[in-house]
């Protein structure tokens, strides 16, 4: 642990990056995973649970945590980490994604955007100033700042705009946020898939000389080769020693190949919201355990792994409980698939460390492919 935030690049292999952020509630191994705790839980789950899969870090959410309990609730209980018995770092977003979301709800000016709350319909106002203030109710450890995040496709006026509004916007936000010894303020490149527009996105931000920097604006309707294509492209531009995250992604397979790209830390709701559904990721590729081929496996989701509910509990009982919308169904798959996020993330990480990531990722994107009918 450090008092200070500190990022400390420790080993390259072709693009990927093996490193690690210091700050004072913990250490953050890179490439990293973070569960998504949106309203202060990583659904389905116990947050004990989450720390024994292997994360270092969480994320909660400016736009939900504002609107309930709100962020002033949870500073008088003494901030977000005592509230939610989490004392390990924490990363919050600023809101900018989820009121992009809110479409006809809201409207966004040079001052920030005012928008009606998902919850009661109550109005708004978010500022850059008023984003910096709320996450620091919450006492994150990495704020991010507010962005303007448009869906893709877009015209090329309207991202042009919006990355440069989101600019104006960071150089807001380090000002509010000013000095805060442990802490740290992200910015967060934009310019959707134009690359011109990346590049002045990230050469801007890194003029700002912000202790973090985010790509965001991707995965949000492009396919994955623009998504991939944007961080070759953006990447070079960004400080080397410094954490580059990649906002709301993704799949494994986004994972994988972003890490050999040049990415540090990743969060993406997948795979809660995923294991919800009866969909389950594995070393041998998706299980979809609704099918009805399930019914009698006796084999477990992984045999091998570490997670009692990867290992100790059949498909067949799996699938049981999910065709019958069981709740333990949704809570023991969400386990499996944080804690196998988890061992691909260990696994990145000891592949990287020994020279052999692009060995790594062609062994682990073959097992995928082989496919989980056979015995492993």
């Amino acid at each position: 642990m450090s008092e200070s935030f500190q990022f400390q690049l420790k080993k390259t292999d072709g693009g990927a990056r093996l490193g690690e952020v210091s700050m004072p509630r913990g250490t953050i191994r890179t490439p990293a995973f973070m569960p998504v705790g949106t309203v202060g839980t990583v659904k389905a789950m116990y947050l004990d649970q989450v720390r024994e899969t292997g994360a270092d870090i969480i994320l909660g959410n400016t736009y939900h945590l504002m609107l309930r309990p709100t962020a002033e609730r949870v500073a008088r209980l003494g901030g977000l980490h005592q509230l939610i018995r989490w004392p390990h770092p924490i990363l919050t977003d600023s809101g900018g994604f989820q009121v992009m979301s809110l479409s006809g709800l809201r409207t966004l000016d040079e001052q920030g955007v005012t928008f009606k709350s998902h919850v009661d319909g109550s109005l708004h106002h978010m500022s850059p100033e008023r984003s910096i203030e709320i996450q620091g109710l919450l006492d994150s450890d990495i704020q991010m700042q507010l962005d303007e995040c448009v869906a893709l496709p877009a015209t090329p006026k309207d991202i042009e705009r919006a990355m440069e509004m989101s600019l104006r916007w960071a150089e807001r936000c380090k000002v509010a946020f000013g000095n805060q010894p442990g802490k740290a303020m992200f910015g967060i490149v934009q310019g959707g898939d134009i690359p011109e527009l990346r590049v002045r996105s990230a050469q801007a931000l890194s003029g700002m000389d912000l202790k973090g920097y985010a790509v965001g604006g991707l995965a949000v309707g492009e396919p994955q080769e623009v998504m991939l294509r944007m961080l070759e492209i953006t990447l070079p531009e960004l400080p080397t020693g410094k954490p580059r995250y990649l906002m709301g992604v993704g799949t494994p397979d986004d994972i994988l190949k972003s890490v050999a790209r040049g990415i540090d830390m990743f969060d993406c709701v997948m795979p809660t919201r995923s294991g919800r559904h009866g969909l389950a990721f594995t070393r041998r590729g998706k299980v979809n355990i609704r099918n009805a081929r399930h019914a009698e496996d006796i084999r477990p989701l992984d045999e091998q792994s570490n997670c009692p509910a990867s290992r100790d509990y059949s498909r067949a009982y799996l699938h049981h409980l999910v065709r019958a919308n069981e709740a333990l169904g949704g809570m023991l798959l969400s386990w499996h698939n944080l804690a196998y996020y988890q061992e691909l993330m260990q696994g990145i990480r000891q592949a990287i460390a020994e020279g052999r990531f692009a060995d790594f990722m062609a062994e682990t994107m073959e097992n995928w492919a082989r496919g989980d009918l056979e015995p492993a």
